[in-house]
């Protein structure tokens, strides 16, 4: 993860692209849940690993979002220099 002054950058998007972000990282979430859950059931290790590594690859896309969307004000806000 970037630590350089980058990731201190605040930039605008719309409210239209924000709620479509949300909204993906709902189903990332809800889907990593699902995938979770279905480990259980499964029998073969390799199936178990990638299983596994698609739950890891959910959580962590949708992590990033929020990570983006935390950067992030929408258009027509007034920005706050503190955030």
């Amino acid at each position: 993860m970037r630590t350089d002054t980058a990731t201190s950058e605040r930039f605008e998007i719309s409210p239209r692209f924000r709620t479509m972000i949300e909204e993906r990282i709902a189903r990332l979430e809800r889907d990593a849940a699902f995938d979770e859950a279905q480990i259980e059931r499964l029998e073969d290790g390799e199936h178990v690993r990638r299983q596994l590594r698609l739950v890891a690859v959910e959580k962590a896309e949708a992590l990033r979002m929020r990570l983006f969307l935390d950067r992030a004000h929408e258009r027509g806000q007034a920005q706050n220099p503190a955030a």
